[in-house]
């Protein structure tokens, strides 16, 4: 439920694409994908929610719709309490839109490809600043641009603010996608793999960089990772949460340490299994997962979308859905049978072959 503290609510939201026909067969029929599900996830001022999972589970499009550069096709997203596709369409919201699009900024997976070849630092960064202050003069701008460069570690900063994109390094190319970004005062930041195009010496770096200016300038974060150790470091450092997707539902969702120390979905497991650095001590079996195969998600599983894969389903993982449970006190959900207590039909139903 939204509170005056949450900046972002997303109740109930679905996102379809539809998929039409193929170079070899143009006129087949149309095809639709649920690349989210009715999710509900609430995001409070000055907090971290990193989501984790296969490509394909749906997480860029959960996240580009809560920045609202993707219109759901069914649920409402709100911004501070005002629906942001509302907004959009009213004469007089509460927020204006572009205030909301203002708030809701995003830092791509690549950096270069996302800054304006044919400018230089300088001019990149004097943009936002112009929209966010207009009456700050010239020689205003050029000192915030200066101190941001500054503060992110590229100095001397006169030097970097006259350089092109290109001259810049991958590191320094996202600190500057970052630096965009912040300027425009958001209250809430897409991290779209911002960190995965970094060699690996650099992608600590760049979360102690985000956590910083997090702290500076009281901003949350939505910060998307294939990998869970990175997702693990952020969310951990910062006393937020993972939350973890799979075919376009998050199946479970906690603060970081509890959904790695003690994770309670049977994907969450596999994900762990997949990251030797987060358990290097303990001895390494078999994988927990019966098939290493994706599911189409043109046509997913019925009942729970894991079963398929799951080392614990039962039949009646193939008949229902289980909705995320929260047990033993913990702020931690899972969307899984064996969380519902002894009296659950699961603990009665036969295992799948």
């Amino acid at each position: 439920m939204s509170t005056d503290d949450t900046v972002l609510s997303m109740e109930d939201v679905s996102v379809e694409f539809e998929m039409e026909g193929n170079l070899i067969n143009p006129f087949s029929k149309t095809d639709t994908v649920q690349a989210v599900d009715s999710i509900s996830l609430d995001i409070p001022s000055n907090d971290v929610v990193a989501l984790v999972g296969e490509s394909g589970c749906g997480k860029t499009t959960l996240g580009k719709t809560a920045v609202a550069l993707q219109q759901p096709t069914a649920g409402s997203v709100k911004y501070r309490g005002q629906d942001i596709w509302e907004a959009r369409n009213s004469r007089n919201p509460s927020i204006p839109y572009e205030e909301i699009r203002q708030s809701l900024q995003i830092i791509h997976q690549d950096p270069g490809s996302s800054l304006n070849p044919n400018r230089r630092v300088r001019a990149i960064l004097s943009v936002p600043l112009k929209r966010t202050h207009p009456d700050l003069s010239a020689e205003d701008r050029e000192s915030r641009v200066l101190g941001m460069l500054e503060t992110v570690g590229m100095t001397p900063a006169h030097d970097y603010a006259g350089r092109y994109p290109h001259q810049l390094s991958g590191g320094e190319q996202q600190r500057v996608a970052l630096i965009r970004a912040l300027l425009m005062n958001p209250d809430l930041i897409l991290a779209d793999e911002a960190i995965s195009a970094l060699d690996v010496s650099l992608r600590v770096d760049m979360m102690d960089l985000m956590l910083d200016l997090q702290d500076q300038f009281d901003t949350s974060f939505l910060f998307i990772s294939h990998d869970l150790s990175n997702a693990r470091y952020l969310a951990e450092h910062s006393g937020g949460r993972i939350g973890v997707m799979y075919l376009g539902e998050i199946v479970e969702i906690g603060p970081a340490e509890e959904v790695v120390s003690n994770p309670k979905h049977p994907y969450t497991k596999v994900l762990k299994w997949a990251t030797p650095s987060i358990d290097f001590t303990s001895e390494v079996g078999e994988m927990p997962v019966r098939d290493i195969d994706i599911p189409d998600p043109v046509d997913p599983p019925s009942g729970c979308r894991f079963h398929t894969r799951c080392m614990e389903a039962r039949e009646v993982c193939r008949e229902q859905s289980p909705d995320p449970v929260t047990s033993d006190g913990r702020q931690q959900s899972a969307a899984c049978f064996r969380e519902y207590g002894d009296d659950h039909p699961y603990w009665e139903s036969q295992p799948l072959e």
